[in-house]
């Protein structure tokens, strides 16, 4: 069963392959053709123009005036009622063995590079 799968698959690759290069010749025959030559035309229509819009003026806005809000009842709420909850069980406590001390060896001190002087970049003024 296997095989068989592998073979599908790699004739699928072939197949791929194929297709891919033969799009590219597509392309590249295209880039490097002449470009064609198009009819004739004007780069941009004319428009001929509009006359200008009659300015509009506007009745004026009329006065709103609201009524006065009513005033709400305050609304009392009862009190909330107690509740007793149940103690909180005690956990167990846990003891952590005690934590092994590590003793390192010193760091190697790392010699000192010095780079070479950072060279001058040359002044540049555009003509």
């Amino acid at each position: 069963m296997a095989p068989r799968n592998t073979v599908i698959f790699l004739l699928g690759l072939l197949l791929s392959c194929v297709a891919m290069s033969g799009a590219a010749r597509i392309l590249e025959e295209e880039a490097t053709a002449p470009p064609k030559v198009e009819e004739e035309h004007s780069p941009h229509l004319t428009v001929p123009e509009l006359p200008p819009l009659p300015k509009v003026e506007l009745p004026p806005f009329p006065e709103v005036h609201l009524p006065a809000k009513p005033e709400l009842p305050k609304v009392e709420l009862p009190p909330l009622p107690e509740v007793h909850l149940p103690a909180k069980p005690e956990l167990p406590k846990v003891e952590l063995p005690p934590f092994p001390e590590v003793h390192l060896p010193p760091k190697p001190e790392l010699p000192k590079v010095e780079l070479p002087p950072k060279p001058e970049m040359p002044e540049f003024h555009f003509p």
